[in-house]
């Protein structure tokens, strides 16, 4: 019994099972190719900018700041994203007089805009991660159910030459074979990404974090 066999002997619930694992595997691995870049361009944009944001803010230069925020050399930056939000409210204050008036409502106004700038870039970091997390708990359930087929042919050719020996079961055999083997292959790559992933997301939120309460201490310190 080779792999060959195994999977002439499939029948056809066994073959739409390996079917919808394949289309489960080839999502899984899209997801993870378009992940792995807009992760890795988020980072390595994110080390370019900040540098270069923190420099305009210490000689004070917000407009500067706020145009290095939008440039196509950051558009993946998960820091650009949210602090160039920051940086247009409080500019915002500023130009209304808000920030002379009132300085404490005007960081508040910033604070506000950079938690609704955070949670949507959240949102869109993690974007197809809960399709490898359903991927990845459901592909071995199932090739379970391919498995439940193949048990039942198995059965149903004992029953048909009324003789247990593994010819008459070795069709149904290999159909379980095939679809948990498979389900497990498929599932196994969908769980280690989605750790790395979420790991990764989780670092972002982080740096995200930091970041803005970084500027908003800018906004408490140096005011208009």
């Amino acid at each position: 019994m080779d792999l060959r066999s195994m999977f002439e002997n499939m029948g056809g619930v066994a073959w739409g099972v390996v079917i919808v694992l394949i289309v489960m595997s080839v999502y899984s691995i899209a997801v993870m190719i378009e992940r792995f870049y807009t992760y890795s361009q988020a980072t390595k944009q994110s080390r370019m900018y900040a540098p270069e944001v923190a420099r305009f803010l210490k000689l004070g230069k917000i407009r500067e700041a706020i145009d290095a925020s939008r440039g196509v050399t950051v558009k993946h930056s998960h820091l650009a994203k949210v602090l160039v939000v920051g940086l247009q409210e409080w500019q915002y204050q500023q130009e209304m007089g808000e920030a002379d008036k009132d300085k404490e409502a005007a960081v508040d106004a910033a604070k506000r805009a950079i938690q609704r700038a955070t949670a949507v870039n959240l949102s869109d970091l993690k974007r197809g991660l809960s399709g490898l997390a359903t991927i990845g708990s459901t592909a071995p359930f199932v090739g379970l159910f391919g498995t439940t087929f193949g048990i039942i042919n198995a059965f149903h050719g004992m029953s048909v030459t009324g003789s247990g020996g593994l010819g008459a079961i070795s069709a149904g055999i290999s159909e379980a074979l095939v679809t948990t083997a498979f389900g497990l292959f498929v599932a196994v790559p969908a769980v280690w990404a989605y750790n790395y992933f979420a790991g990764r997301v989780e670092g972002f939120n982080v740096e995200m974090d930091n970041s803005s309460s970084e500027l908003l201490d800018y906004f408490i310190k140096k005011g208009a």
